[in-house]
């Protein structure tokens, strides 16, 4: 038995949310829908652009251990913050979910990582990321016990952005497969994969990655093409498993030459797409921990996308564990 269902590992972000016009993303160069990286003087520059603002900790797979616990699941997190008033802030958000984490900040300069995510009224969000103290994540963060306790250790694309990480997260596939277990990644973004196409290919067809979620662009880009059907049949010949989000499509899972179409959860209101990927991998990830069938995973992880695109910010306010239930794909556990 494992300790932890899941750990993961990403960029421990906080997010600082705001709306705003289309017409604010043209004239500040703000490419939209995609993670745009920028430097400390540009953090500034957006920040004081900003209206109203909601912080909330975030980060892709921070998201995802968050979703994880809210289902019921034990999850773990590494991610690396600074000694500062957002580093505790994560901290604490991250903890308080039920999440093990116990990375060790690392000073105060440079600051926790921060991301200026704007929605623009379609609910899309375009985000504008500085890393920060995230860069600093390296394989001395690594605790080797953690990984071999956990039956999947899962890791987001946007970690071969800083070059230590890569070195953390090797080490971890390592550790996770010498003790029989199971390592996934999310592709994270169209333009990360175009950086780290060659690579990221490489992870999946040697073996060092079992799982993959990837969206639509993706999983497109990722073979460098217009057609989809290819880029489908490419993902399940260099993978284990694959999940594919489709939008409001719902999503595709293919392992091996079996192939399951989950349709999304209806939605009346699309108020902000952050952490929709982030929610779908963890929906995913607790019922295929939990041996569910695959339809049933995909379908956790469309009911937790579905809940998260209906609020401002990536962690649920709602009960994903009573929704589940509600939706009758959990059982509701009886008190003794």
């Amino acid at each position: 038995m494992s300790r932890y269902d899941v750990l993961t590992i990403g960029n421990a972000i906080v997010d600082i949310i705001a709306r705003c016009e289309d017409s604010f993303l043209g004239d500040n160069a703000i490419i939209k829908g995609a993670m745009n990286l920028i430097d400390a003087e540009r953090a500034e520059l957006l920040y004081s652009k900003m209206g109203p603002a909601v912080e909330a900790s975030g980060g892709s797979a921070g998201n995802t251990a968050a979703g994880i616990a809210g289902l019921g699941g034990r999850a773990a997190y590494f991610g690396k913050v600074a000694d500062d008033q957002l580093g505790k802030i994560f901290q604490h958000d991250i903890r308080a979910q039920g999440v093990h984490y116990a990375t060790k900040p690392e000073g105060s300069n440079p600051p926790t990582a921060r991301s200026m995510i704007f929605v623009t009224p379609d609910g899309e969000r375009s985000m504008n990321t500085y890393l920060g103290a995230c860069v600093e994540l390296g394989p001395n963060d690594v605790e080797p016990e953690v990984v071999a306790a956990s039956a999947v250790t899962y890791f987001e694309g946007y970690l071969w952005d800083p070059p230590r990480a890569k070195e953390a997260i090797l080490e971890c596939a390592r550790i996770a497969h010498g003790a029989g277990r199971e390592v996934s990644m999310t592709l994270s973004d169209p333009f990360c994969v175009d950086r780290y196409r060659a690579e990221f290919l490489d992870l999946m067809r040697s073996g060092t990655v079992d799982i993959v979620f990837a969206n639509k662009q993706e999983a497109l880009s990722l073979y460098e093409t217009d057609d989809f059907e290819l880029a489908l049949k490419s993902i399940a010949a260099d993978c284990r498993l694959a999940a594919v989000t489709l939008s409001e499509e719902g999503a595709i899972i293919l392992r091996g030459h079996e192939r399951v179409k989950i349709d999304a959860y209806k939605v009346e209101d699309v108020v902000d797409t952050t952490g929709a990927g982030d929610l779908f991998a963890a929906g995913f990830l607790y019922g295929y921990t939990q041996g569910r069938s695959l339809a049933d995973c995909g379908r956790l992880g469309c009911l937790a996308a579905a809940i998260v695109i209906q609020q401002i910010g990536p962690r649920p306010m709602e009960s994903l564990q009573e929704a589940a239930i509600r939706e009758g794909l959990l059982q509701k556990l009886a008190v003794t």
